[in-house]
């Protein structure tokens, strides 16, 4: 989570909490808590989607020209991306890995860059990856859910200035309309935009993006999705977009004014990303925006709060978590010692009992299949596998205790009547505030 959204997030929570919120003392249920459910929380509806996510740039290695190969290139980050995990050519394992985990999405990203290196010139050997990848994930039983574009655009266009380019949006719709043409006869979900404003802020820290243009890049993402959106529907009429939101705590509301807001009405599902929360006793989330993650809290009832806070926002639309997950540095525990496999079945808990409690969330998606590039450094890792890129060569895919947790979950169609997290949810939640704190389940 960008330093930026986080000293907003952090004064708006300060402004936002309740008069009497610092005087309950903690276990105390103000009068407006949520009541227990009629339904249970351990066990999703049938249908319910089960995925893992991932993305080209951070697992692919063998990484062509693009506006982060030069960022890389230029200094700005702390590890080269090199081989990245080698996802590129290792993909149908990767692919069995989750389908051994039971789930039924698979999230990829299909690469501008990879796939048009010059303006006008299809790389056709790497087309061909592409199709083998998307029909290997169908064949596994699995649906596709493809992310048009995660941040990475092809070098030509940062050439010339990136998204403060006039010609970048049809260059990018060209694009776009390519891949839809390709792969919507496999009936993928899609994401057009991977959190469109972290992507505005990165580029500004990278210096992709001078600071006036800021706003111009908004609009422009705004006008590609919902142009995009709509071409999606006319070559698959059935189709499920979005574009997912990196929920930031308190002031999310504000922050969805820029895109989400704007383009309500070209989201057939919205996508939530939860990692980080806040409470009044735990102000630990500002290590995610100094580069500790490893050290912010992730209350795992901080995904209830915000799935909450997005139904009662975006009435009648069905919600996705595309992204949730825990980082930790270099595989090593956690200093608040949560493991992920625990993590993982308390979020699936919390996101049951938002559904038991009528929230519409339709699926859920682990960040990340493997260990891969988080955008400069291999030190966070958030994956199901862990894979240790600076000093193991082969790059052996590890399970982690999250991996059986999994299984378990996509075989029993969640945690089970009898489950109850292993950490309490947070008093006086600041993820959505001031309901979260206002109005607390249970």
């Amino acid at each position: 989570m960008p330093l930026m959204l986080l000293v907003v997030a952090l004064v708006a929570t300060v402004c936002a909490l309740p008069a009497q919120a610092g005087a309950q003392p903690p276990g105390a249920q103000p009068p407006g808590a949520q009541p227990l459910p009629a339904a249970d929380p351990g066990t999703l509806p049938p249908g319910f989607l089960w995925g893992v996510s991932s993305s080209g740039f951070q697992s692919e290695g063998s990484s062509p020209d693009s506006n982060w190969t030069r960022y890389v290139a230029a200094g700005k980050t702390d590890d080269k991306v090199g081989s990245a995990v080698d996802s590129r050519h290792r993909y149908r394992s990767d692919i069995a890995l989750a389908k051994s985990l039971g789930v039924t999405v698979y999230r990829v990203g299909v690469e501008w860059a990879r796939i048009e290196p010059k303006p006008g010139v299809i790389d056709r050997r790497e087309l061909a990856y592409y199709d083998d990848m998307i029909a290997a994930i169908v064949s596994a039983g699995m649906r596709p859910m493809i992310t048009l574009d995660h941040w990475v655009y092809p070098g030509w266009v940062a050439a010339r200035g990136g998204w403060a380019n006039a010609s970048t949006p049809q260059a990018w719709l060209r694009n776009a309309r390519f891949v839809v043409d390709r792969y919507a006869h496999d009936n993928p979900l899609w994401i057009t935009i991977n959190e469109p404003t972290i992507y505005i802020v990165n580029e500004l820290r990278m210096g992709g993006l001078p600071a006036a243009a800021s706003a111009t890049m908004r609009d422009r993402l705004v006008d590609v999705h919902t142009s995009i959106y709509r071409y999606i529907h006319q070559r698959q009429p059935a189709a499920m977009v979005s574009s997912n939101i990196a929920y930031v705590p308190t002031v999310e509301p504000i922050v969805d004014t820029a895109f989400a807001d704007r383009v309500r009405d070209s989201l057939d599902f919205i996508g939530l990303d939860y990692y980080y929360s806040a409470s009044v006793t735990d102000l630990s989330a500002v290590n995610a925006a100094t580069g500790k993650n490893w050290n912010a809290t992730v209350s795992a009832d901080g995904i209830y709060y915000s799935l909450r806070d997005l139904a009662r926002r975006f009435p009648g639309k069905p919600l996705y978590v595309v992204e949730t997950g825990m980082p930790t540095e270099n595989g090593k525990p956690r200093p608040d010692g949560y493991r992920r496999g625990d993590h993982l079945r308390d979020l699936v808990y919390w996101v049951g009992r938002a559904r038991a409690d009528r929230i519409p969330v339709i699926g859920f998606n682990y960040w990340s299949l493997t260990d891969n590039y988080e955008w400069g450094s291999y030190t966070p890792r958030f994956g199901l596998y862990t894979v240790d890129v600076k000093t193991d060569p082969t790059l052996r895919r590890q399970p982690t205790d999250a991996v059986p947790a999994y299984r378990d979950i996509t075989a029993r169609n969640g945690v089970g009547s009898a489950y109850r997290p292993t950490r309490p949810a947070q008093w006086c939640s600041l993820a959505a505030a001031p309901a979260s704190c206002g109005q607390p389940v249970r």
